[in-house]
């Protein structure tokens, strides 16, 4: 059973707490990982994640996958849900957006491993899908493919 002390300092979970009015005014937040004698993957998936075109001020819609292996640290998963909610009313390009998720928590975290994809839905009738990982996959881990299909429209 896990140490429940890890979760003395978190600020955001239990409280009601606003949803951030941009990216660099989320708070993410981090437990220090009670099983890091094992090496694993965590997975969080983000199918209706919004941000705004920065210039025009158009919606943007994207299905974010987010795998990572952990080292000391966790993602506080609530601290996660309002960073990726502080994008809806954030301008960027959906290639700053996707890389500026991995960045986010790479510094919180350090993992062993990360990769995030960015499959975002069409703006001016062409879909962009942005790709990362810190490199090379850890071969003792099980890490599953992300299996995201190609957008296709209606057909």
């Amino acid at each position: 059973m896990s140490d429940e002390s890890i979760y003395e300092n978190l600020v955001q979970l239990g409280s009601k707490t606003a949803l951030p009015e941009t990216p660099d005014d989320a708070v993410l937040e981090r437990v220090t990982n009670p099983k890091k004698d094992m090496a694993y993957c965590v997975r969080f998936t983000a199918p209706e994640f919004t941000s705004l075109c920065p210039l025009t001020g158009a919606p943007d819609f994207a299905h974010i996958t987010i795998d990572y292996v952990p080292n000391e640290y966790l993602v506080e998963s609530k601290s996660l849900k309002l960073f990726l909610g502080s994008f809806r009313n954030h301008g960027s390009f959906h290639e700053d957006c996707t890389l500026e998720i991995a960045r986010r928590l790479i510094e919180i975290t350090e993992p062993v491993w990360l990769r995030i994809g960015g499959y975002w839905y069409p703006r001016g009738g062409i879909p962009i899908d942005v790709f990362y990982q810190t490199g090379e996959a850890p071969k003792s881990v099980w890490i599953p493919e992300q299996n995201i299909p190609p957008y296709r429209g209606r057909g």
